[in-house]
């Protein structure tokens, strides 16, 4: 990413973050769409258990054009595609002979084209959170904000006042359909939870933006069951105390939902009122660590530059020595004005331990933007590696192993005993949405 630039970026002291929740629309579908573009526009249903021999199967994906004739994720693959139009097939001859444009699970394929998603998504944000193969969260506070500009939306050149924030997610977003050619929903809202309500509201290939001010008021009107967390079952039981909207839930009297349902009761008052507290943590070890800075305003004072760059330096080589890890490259950013993300970067010839290093570097590779008026600086050392005995956890890229965890980011209510994660797509089993099959990926 050297010499690249993003639009947006923001003050890394702001009080709220900016979390974007990435959702590939109909993935699978999408993705045979991908090497078929004749599918284009036409009902595609992908699952498994429609081949001969096969008695038993579930619709992993249908796309919103199947979707149209009746099918649902989940629902049993022979009374799906029995549900399409007849498909003529002139290598055959009868018109009859196959309904709808069924295709397999060919998971091989479509981790190959996630996999080129989140490259992009990994470009685009200092912190992702993969939570399967077809959906993630960004946190990038540290590359945008919630700062309003003025922004040409007409040839005409009336100009709109749109957030930074959302000028980034748009570029995440057109980023992945230009590159992969798949497309994707992206929410924008200061919290996970409220960015994943965000990103289903205007499926598919959407683009919702949520500002701080407003999570409540946007959340208010909404069925109870889209606020993440709350499946059928829990949806159900509020109903019953005559809760229906999210706006109901976050005026119920708290201490009777935490009564009737425990913590879990508190934790979906406070998401209805537009809070949630967690942080995006990766999985797995991180590919990097860094610390940024803001100026309070721009400036181009070359001393105070490089003293920010000292501390920053330092603070990545202790966190690093710290967590036992060793680096290969080192690298800086730099956001000039308006709102331009420059980044430099140096290999090293092997894995070191040098907060020495890692100074004259930066400031090496800063000497590039002397007398230039800078925001914001940075200091990241990537190409980990790891000693023997060091974890996946370092600070805040904890693996999420527990059940809550995983039940949180799933959406719905219970999970498996034994903690099933949800990061990769898991082998067919029973789904407490429709009690058919699942296939790991039930997505928009």
């Amino acid at each position: 990413m050297s010499g690249s630039t993003l639009p947006g970026t923001g003050d890394d002291d702001a009080e709220d973050r900016v979390i974007l929740h990435v959702d590939m629309d109909c993935f699978y579908a999408s993705c045979e769409r991908l090497r078929e573009p004749g599918l284009r526009g036409e009902p595609v249903v992908v699952g498994m258990g429609y081949e001969q021999g096969e008695t038993i199967g579930a619709v992993a994906t249908a796309s919103y054009e199947a979707r149209e004739y009746g099918v649902d994720s989940a629902q049993p693959i022979s009374q799906a595609v029995e549900r399409l139009p007849p498909v003529e097939r002139p290598d055959i001859g009868d018109e009859d002979s196959d309904r709808g444009h069924y295709r397999p699970v060919d998971m091989e394929f479509y981790e190959s084209v996630a996999a080129a998603v989140k490259e992009i998504l990994h470009d685009c944000a200092d912190t992702v959170r993969e939570v399967s193969v077809d959906e993630a969260y960004l946190d990038v506070t540290d590359r945008t904000s919630w700062e309003r500009v003025d922004e040409p939306t007409t040839a005409s050149g009336a100009a709109e006042r749109r957030t930074l924030a959302e000028g980034l997610a748009r570029h995440v977003r057109e980023r992945i359909a230009r590159k992969v050619g798949v497309p994707a929903s992206v929410g924008v809202a200061s919290n996970m939870a409220a960015a994943k309500v965000a990103s289903d509201h205007d499926k598919p290939d959407g683009l919702t933006v949520v500002p701080p001010n407003r999570v409540a008021g946007f959340l208010a009107p909404l069925p109870v069951e889209e606020i993440h967390g709350i499946g059928p079952v829990r949806a159900s039981e509020l109903r019953d105390l005559g809760i229906e909207t999210a706006g109901a839930l976050a005026a119920a009297d708290r201490a009777m939902l935490r009564d009737r349902f425990g913590d879990r009761g508190r934790e979906l008052h406070e998401r209805a009122n537009g809070t949630d507290g967690r942080e995006v943590t990766p999985r797995g070890r991180p590919k990097s660590l860094s610390r940024e800075s803001s100026f309070s305003s721009a400036t181009d004072d070359d001393a105070a530059k490089r003293e920010k760059l000292r501390h920053l330096a330092a603070a990545v080589a202790e966190r690093a020595r710290t967590k036992g890890v060793l680096y290969r490259t080192i690298g800086i950013k730099a956001v000039t004005p308006p709102y331009d993300v420059n980044t430099r970067a140096e290999s090293l010839s092997g894995p070191v331990d040098e907060p020495e290093l890692v100074e004259e570097v930066a400031l090496s590779l800063a000497a590039e933007f002397e007398g230039e008026p800078v925001r914001k600086l940075g200091v990241r050392v990537s190409n980990l590696s790891f000693t023997d005995g060091e974890q996946s956890n370092l600070d805040g890229f904890e693996a999420a192993a527990d059940v809550d965890s995983a039940r949180e980011e799933s959406g719905v209510d219970e999970l498996p005993a034994d903690g099933t994660d949800t990061t990769e797509p898991a082998p067919a089993e029973p789904d407490d949405r429709s009690g058919q099959f699942s296939l790991g990926e039930f997505d928009g």
